[in-house]
């Protein structure tokens, strides 16, 4: 995208609130193009349920640019789990109903409310162990303190090649290229729509100029049609995205809506 755009692009990491420090910063940004936030699907269409004190709706307060990839989550659990496909797992866990745990990257995240719907649904009563990011999630999976966390392939890669995670499905309508031995949610007899999976999106503060948008949005859809990065997108498990940003606002407003639904089910707050 720097080659096409003739313009260095500075990657400016802003940690906290699972993304919002960052949204925040271009919510309050000058709207002339140069200021954009990347972040997932919690930033766009899931915290306006969550934080009673946001202070912005994500739907009114920033303009889409374009979803750059979907990033289809796995049930994974720990290979020392005795289970094998997801009707063992639902099985093992009714037997020691309240006893699992289900770890996440931090409260109110995707892989939060997943666990919690796959909990709900398998009757198992898992209790939610949130961490400061997917690392110590991942370590706390390994050494047996959490048995469960909804995640995607690419970070733990070879910890399947490895053995020491298994994964059960993956919520995609397709089987991953990388896994084509994991079944998909539907696939797995898993209910619709209680594994949810997770995408990142591009997007700019309300009132940046729409020809600005539609340009980066063009950029990226040409970016992403370039074979080493389909190369990598395969080997990541992840999907391109690309679409027009009014198509991306209507998925936003349609996910968002879904998405306060599950909100308020799992009871999730966040002060």
């Amino acid at each position: 995208m720097e080659k096409r755009l003739g313009q260095s692009l500075v990657l400016d990491f802003r940690t906290g609130g699972a993304g919002l420090i960052g949204v925040r910063e271009v919510v309050k940004a000058a709207p002339d193009g140069y200021t954009l936030v990347f972040g997932p699907t919690n930033n766009f269409v899931i915290d306006q349920h969550l934080h009673k004190a946001l202070g912005y709706d994500p739907l009114q307060a920033l303009v889409p640019v374009t979803v750059v990839a979907d990033t289809p989550y796995l049930l994974v659990i720990s290979a020392a789990t005795p289970a094998t496909n997801y009707a063992e797992l639902e099985a093992y866990a009714r037997a020691n109903r309240g006893k699992l745990n289900y770890a996440s990257p931090g409260p109110a995240t995707v892989p939060h409310l997943s666990g919690f719907m796959l909990s709900e649904a398998m009757g198992a009563e898992m209790t939610h162990v949130a961490f400061r990011g997917n690392s110590p999630a991942i370590v706390a999976l390994l050494a047996g303190d959490v048995q469960m966390i909804v995640h995607s392939y690419g970070s733990i890669a070879p910890l399947f090649g490895a053995r020491k995670l298994r994964a059960l499905a993956v919520a995609a309508s397709e089987r991953l290229k990388v896994m084509p031995d994991v079944p998909t949610t539907a696939e797995a007899g898993i209910p619709e729509g209680v594994l949810l999976s997770n995408w990142w999106a591009l997007a700019a503060p309300r009132g940046t100029d729409a020809e600005n948008v539609n340009r980066l949005a063009r950029e990226v859809r040409a970016t992403l049609a370039e074979p080493e990065v389909q190369k990598r997108y395969v080997e990541q498990g992840w999907i391109a995205g690309g679409a027009a940003p009014a198509e991306v606002a209507e998925r936003f407003r349609k996910e968002a809506a879904a998405w306060k639904v599950i909100v308020e089910r799992t009871g999730v707050k966040v002060e």
